[in-house]
């Protein structure tokens, strides 16, 4: 159950890329996010988010005890599950705005998607590696729920950005 633990944590061995683990873990954050938007609900999305985090946080915490260190480079289970947050904004808007808008089952027929996937991505990368304001004092939780939630505001801080991005486009 240890080694599973383990490969959870790690990203299914990403994490254990010897340069920029928590970048490589990001990636596997987009399968993620197909698999969320595979009901085309944005609630089933919204639900899912919610669902995985107190999830990674127990497995989180179990790596960390397993590794023997605080919050260890080659977890990356808290990037993979904070990716799909930076597209929220986005995809309520395209809940919300109308007919207007494509379905979330269709997010692909979005302008430009590939670049508002980039730029999602971009940013919760930036602000989890600068880590502003409460992002990097939330690192304080125990129980591995330190390990998670700067990476949940993070992508949080990210979606916001996108969704007005996206809005005012």
């Amino acid at each position: 159950m240890d080694r599973a633990t383990l490969w959870l944590a790690q990203g299914c061995g990403l994490g254990l890329i010897p340069k920029a683990p928590g970048t490589a873990g990001t990636l596997g954050g987009f399968p993620l996010i197909a698999l969320l938007l595979w009901p085309g609900n944005f609630w089933a999305y919204l639900a899912g988010c919610i669902v995985i985090i107190p999830l990674s946080v127990r497995i989180c915490e179990r790596a960390e005890q397993l590794l023997d260190e605080k919050d260890p480079p080659s977890v990356v289970l808290d990037e993979i599950v904070a990716l799909p947050l930076c597209f929220l904004g986005i995809f309520a808007i395209m809940e919300f705005a109308g007919p207007s808008q494509p379905t979330l089952a269709a997010v692909q027929s979005v302008p430009l998607w590939w670049a508002w996937a980039l730029s999602g991505f971009a940013l919760f990368r930036l602000f989890d590696i600068w880590k502003p304001g409460p992002i990097n004092s939330i690192q304080a939780l125990p129980n591995g729920w330190g390990v998670v939630m700067d990476d949940i505001l993070a992508g949080a801080l990210a979606g916001v950005l996108t969704g007005v991005a996206y809005y005012l486009s």
